[in-house]
């Protein structure tokens, strides 16, 4: 087996398990399982994660991770907010219809977490993460764009993570629809109403 640098060696395998979290579960995937998906000996798999809870970890971050970099390709600026921020939603519902097994993973990575002793904090994280990520994102396009929001930046973040997190889950139990698109414009225009207007920036100083 070729040698290769253990962070390297550590994304194999969090690819690997998410390959067969997907497929399999998370509660029925094993260490003895990720180390045959990724191609590589148990003892490979024990020399890069010490624990169970360590590869969970790293396999949230990588998929919050990977959302992430979907999402900051299409939103950079465009001629309007309003056709900024469709842009990003579109890419973050484009990646969850293509890859649905891998947002469903999502959501049981969280129970797992909640309903193991010791792997809490990790249900937390990954909550956090995409608050997170929505805070860097609205910090990106405020600067870039030069606008100010009616309500703090945390706030809007959290709202943001707590409603994609709730439309993903919809889209998994009710599956495609037309009526996606009209609800995604309709969350735009919101987000949108939520930047204030030169007069009341003006009316301020």
């Amino acid at each position: 087996m070729a040698r290769m640098p253990s962070a390297e060696r550590r994304r194999q395998l969090t690819e690997a398990a998410i390959r067969a979290m997907t497929r399999d579960g998370v509660s029925r995937t094993t260490t003895r399982s990720i180390a045959a998906e990724a191609g590589v000996s148990l003892s490979v798999f024990h020399y890069c994660f010490d624990s169970k809870q360590a590869l969970i970890e790293s396999v949230i971050t990588t998929i919050t991770d990977d959302y992430v970099t979907v999402v900051k390709e299409a939103i950079r600026p465009k001629s309007t907010l309003r056709e900024t921020v469709r842009a990003g939603f579109q890419a973050y519902w484009d990646h969850v219809s293509a890859h649905p097994g891998e947002h469903m993973l999502t959501y049981e990575l969280t129970q797992y977490a909640l309903r193991q002793p010791g792997f809490e904090h990790l249900a937390r994280r990954q909550y956090e993460l995409y608050s997170d990520t929505y805070g860097d994102l609205i910090e990106q396009l405020r600067h870039s764009m030069n606008f100010e929001l009616r309500v703090p930046v945390p706030v809007l973040a959290r709202y943001l993570a707590a409603m994609t997190d709730g439309l993903t889950l919809n889209f998994l139990v009710l599956g495609d629809d037309a009526a996606w698109a009209d609800i995604l414009d309709t969350i735009t225009d919101h987000v949108a109403g939520l930047v204030r207007d030169e007069a009341e920036v003006r009316q301020e100083v």
